[in-house]
């Protein structure tokens, strides 16, 4: 592998088409496509400060790095990339990858970023800021993630997540085949148009969540005192601990908790209008 170390780049695609590369403490300055067309590149301690730097890379690690904010769109179209200890400051990142590990990163303007990716891995990483992550994604596994942004995983099919914190409004919208394990969602309208969304162990915060739900699944679950109107038009199986604030017309399934404050059964209700809403017995 040939070694580049110590140097600064700068215009129009100085890398382009290199193969079996490692660069190392390397700024890539202002232009375009520094390291586009490429396979095999271990990128360690680097700087990336122009636009699209890895476009079409195949093999590709990333250690130790900072993507600054006119690094925008950094990674499109590449596969099997590994990227640990870094931090992004620009938007859009990860468009149309597959095969995607990441460990202990941070994305401080996570606008639009992880869109039609297939394979994503990740522990520990945290993303602020924007709006629509994880847009078309699927195939996701990540433990150990915080976000504080708008609009996260909407469309996304065949995920898990686990020990995480997702302060988010409009978050799980549309998915199939969702489990989140061991987690915090905070933000209105959590979960609508979902198709088998199941969460397990979560506390559920913000106005109106679940509703428009297909086979959801909720197993010991809590809610905060802001979760009105919760289930509306949603079929469904809910076991929650202590109390939910109020139900409205869920659809047909069946819901348990310790307490309800109130239950909301209107002329709107949808068919076929047969959930089963229960209070806990006590032993």
């Amino acid at each position: 592998m040939q070694l580049i170390k110590d140097k600064e780049f700068e215009g129009e695609r100085p890398l382009f088409a290199s193969h079996d590369l490692h660069i190392d403490n390397v700024t890539i300055g202002e232009g375009e496509s520094a390291i586009k067309e490429c396979s095999n590149i271990l990128a360690t301690n680097c700087r990336f400060r122009g636009k699209y730097p890895f476009w079409h890379v195949h093999g590709l690690t990333i250690e130790n790095c900072s993507f600054e904010a006119g690094s925008r769109a950094a990674l499109w179209y590449s596969d099997n990339m590994k990227m640990r200890n870094t931090v992004v400051d620009s938007p859009k990142m990860f468009r149309e990858m597959e095969n995607l590990k990441l460990e202990n990163v941070v994305v401080n303007d996570a606008s639009e970023v992880f869109w039609l990716c297939n394979g994503v891995e990740a522990r520990d990483i945290k993303l602020y800021g924007g709006m629509y992550m994880f847009m078309y994604s699927k195939n996701i596994y990540i433990t150990g993630m915080e976000v504080e942004s708008k609009y996260i995983f909407q469309y996304v099919k065949n995920a898990e997540i686990r020990n995480s914190r997702i302060k988010a409004r409009d978050s799980f919208w549309e998915v199939e085949n969702v489990t989140v394990y061991d987690s915090i969602l905070d933000g209105e309208y959590l979960g609508w148009h979902s198709n088998n969304l199941r969460l397990v162990n979560c506390h559920i915060c913000g106005e109106q969540p679940l509703c428009y739900a297909r086979n959801l699944i909720l197993e010991n679950c809590t809610f905060d005192a802001n979760c009105d109107r919760a289930f509306e038009y949603s079929t469904l199986n809910a076991d929650i601990r202590g109390e939910i604030v109020n139900i409205k017309n869920p659809s047909s399934g069946r819901i348990v908790a310790d307490s309800i404050g109130s239950v909301t059964i209107d002329e709107n209700i949808k068919a076929p209008a047969d959930c089963t809403i229960e209070r806990r017995k006590r032993k």
